[in-house]
């Protein structure tokens, strides 16, 4: 009997139970997703490497998978909460009949069941076949052979998504029973009918307090946009503790200042049904002030997680085609100057012979002139670039390296060569921050002295270039200089970039395992080398090796990102759909006056899709707002992975945002339209 009155209460409930259906179906399928993906990439990459990056990804997700479930469990007690408040009346009928609360429980645990287990078998269908879909994005992350794919069902997802959600669905019907527990008659059976009363909030006082909170934005927008070399970590958190606060106060003073200020417009407020449409939004902002600003926040979150992780992804793929031209290169930058430097025959006599690899290389010394650092380069704006830029290293020799050594490792890298004259010279830089305050210097003068010489900057700004491979843009700074200013001087710096003999993948896979193998037996006594007697840095990148961290860190950042992007999104669309659904309950008595009163059904739709479309892009154009300059803040970050294609990542996340928060929206407006019209 009990059973069979669950399930017509579900039939009959369908309507209302869209959005919970929609939240648990997405939330479970996203959930089943990113825990299988560890297993993906471990199926679809062969390398040792690839398969660490998947160890570390499967414990950031597992641990990120706690916080995720925490969040969807808050969500379907909140989704719950709507639909107990839905079924008031029904529920004073049951108790009118003689039922007992505790058979009121068993239909709801009965509901719940059935709504969890249907919910959680379509979720890890969808799941299922989602996570296929990720798999192309596995391998576009890992360059992985497509051929070792098959399709894969991760039993461990399944297992931890099953036991995550059903510990929910049991916090779940503990509520319903608490909350059934404390049903009274009376109030079931007058839901509804109690009006809420607007208080107009005093205007002045909101235009002040929205005045103060835009001011503390503003001042925190400048901290953390431009003035950002100073910001510290206790800094950090009063910005942050300061847009929160701001935001809480912009949405209190707008919930008072919005409908005074469409009253204060009358040929606005008295046109079609605009009164009552702008008293409704406001009713439904003055109440949700500290809801909108977490989920302002949480969007502001989403947004920044999401364009950061996507640009990072983006922008380290192209830095490897750019920044790695050749396949290895071993060298030693030292402290100070050694004579007869030779690393190669060093490396030789120690086990290493980079020669025994090399196919087609450049040989090249680089140098450093103790009178010649940044703080000498800087001149007369080194004062004000030091109290600008405290953590700067002013006292180090700035590198240099002549014009026929640099023109020759520019050809192997297929690049163009440099002219200058014998008395200019030319500075290289493409990490961002250092190139900014360089050409204030080049602009302001750029002379320098080497050598006991001067010279002349070519530009009066810095050149794109570098010359070790990389996978960031971390090039400082070096000055290509005339190779008659540095005959008879002594090297610090000892190079040789090159690439493998061998043509083809395997070969070169194959080649870079033999010489790593060489290289770390060495490494672990550096004794009798140069790098050993002064001190300073030696190592071997190469290709491979710099190529499978920039997947690896790629993969992470993005994956990551979009889990908790999707996740919020998810919990933010849901709550503000929620809540719409319940004022639309709610409101059912104020829409049956307006057809009373002769209102047309068009506009009564006008008047809920605005109502609908304001509350949803409150949140959200603050929130893009605050990603502005957020993002503006992580651009400082992210330069040495390199911030290219933003366009694209920004376009990337607009389309999630629009595909998941924007069909919140549609189907809150759909709901909502036919909760309304149910007693027209």
């Amino acid at each position: 009997m009990l059973f069979k009155l669950s399930l017509s209460n579900i039939r009959k409930s369908l309507r209302d139970y869209a959005i919970y259906f929609f939240t648990l179906i997405i939330g479970i399928s996203v959930f089943y997703v990113f825990n299988a993906v560890s297993g993906q990439v471990a199926m679809t990459v062969i390398d040792t490497d690839g398969r660490e990056v998947a160890r570390i990804l499967q414990m950031g997700i597992s641990a990120m998978s706690v916080f995720v479930a925490g969040v969807l469990g808050l969500l379907i007690v909140y989704a719950s909460r709507f639909l107990m408040k839905r079924r008031n009346k029904e529920f004073a009928l049951y108790l009118l009949l003689g039922m007992g609360k505790g058979k009121i429980s068993a239909i709801l645990l009965l509901e719940t069941v059935i709504i969890g287990l249907g919910s959680l078998g379509v979720g890890l269908l969808l799941g299922i076949g989602l996570s296929q879909i990720m798999s192309a994005l596995v391998v576009s992350l890992f360059e992985a052979d497509m051929t070792r794919y098959s399709f894969m069902v991760s039993g461990d997802a399944i297992k931890m998504t099953v036991i995550c959600f059903a510990v929910m669905y049991l916090v779940v019907m503990i509520f319903n029973s608490v909350i059934i527990s404390r049903f009274k008659l009376i109030d079931l059976m007058h839901s509804g009918k109690r009006s809420e009363q607007i208080k107009l909030k005093n205007p002045v006082i909101c235009v002040i307090i929205f005045l103060i909170a835009a001011a503390a934005l503003g001042y925190a927008y400048y901290q953390v946009g431009w003035n950002y070399g100073e910001v510290t970590g206790k800094k950090m958190a009063l910005y942050i503790t300061m847009g929160a606060v701001s935001t809480f106060m912009i949405f209190w003073s707008v919930s008072g200042m919005l409908l005074r200020i469409v009253m204060s417009m009358k040929n606005v407020y008295f046109r079609s049904l605009n009164a009552f449409t702008f008293r409704q939004i406001s009713s439904k902002v003055n109440t949700m002030v500290f809801s909108m600003t977490v989920i302002c926040l949480m969007l502001f979150v989403t947004i920044c997680a999401l364009t950061a992780s996507f640009s990072m992804r983006n922008s380290m793929n192209a830095n490897i085609e750019e920044l790695c031209p050749a396949d290895f290169e071993l060298s030693a930058n030292l402290n100070e100057p050694v004579e007869n430097l030779d690393i190669v025959s060093e490396c030789k006599d120690k086990g290493l012979d980079i020669m025994a690899y090399a196919g087609e290389y450049t040989r090249f010394y680089t140098y450093g002139d103790a009178d010649f650092s940044l703080e000498e380069f800087c001149g007369e704006e080194a004062e004000r670039i030091k109290a600008e830029f405290i953590f700067l290293d002013y006292y180090t020799s700035e590198q240099l390296i002549g014009l026929d050594e640099y023109n020759a490792l520019m050809d192997l890298y297929g690049k163009e060569p440099l002219t200058i004259g014998n008395d200019e010279y030319i500075l290289l830089c493409d990490f961002k921050s250092m190139k900014a305050i360089r050409d204030s210097v080049l602009q302001a003068d750029g002379d320098i002295t080497v050598y006991g010489k001067t010279l002349h900057s070519k530009y009066d700004e810095c050149q794109e270039g570098f010359i070790s491979i990389s996978a960031q843009h971390i090039n400082a700074g070096i000055f290509v200089v005339p190779d008659s200013i540095l005959e008879g001087q002594t090297p610090s710096g000892d190079f040789i970039i090159g690439n493998y003999k061998a043509a083809d993948k395997a070969g070169k896979t194959e080649t870079e395992q033999a010489l790593r193998h060489e290289y770390d037996s060495i490494r672990q006594d550096l004794s009798g080398l140069s790098v050993h007697k002064v001190g300073g840095y030696f190592g071997l990148s190469t290709k491979i090796d710099l190529t499978s961290g920039a997947v690896g860190l790629g993969a992470i950042a993005t994956f990551m990102g979009l889990y908790i992007g999707l996740v919020f999104l998810i919990a933010c669309g849901a709550i503000l759909a929620l809540k719409e659904l319940s004022e639309s309950v709610d409101s059912i008595g104020r829409y049956e006056m307006l057809r009373k009163i002769g209102a047309d059904e068009s506009d009564i739709s006008k008047s809920l899709f605005r109502q609908t479309g304001i509350f949803f892009l409150l949140p959200l154009l603050l929130a893009c707002v605050h990603s502005v300059f957020g993002m503006k803040f992580a651009a400082f970050f992210l330069e040495v992975f390199g911030t290219e294609k933003m366009a694209e990542s920004i376009a990337a996340t607009s389309i999630i945002i629009l595909l998941i928060y924007g069909g919140y929206f549609l189907i809150t407006y759909y709901c909502s339209k036919s909760i309304i019209k149910e007693r027209k």
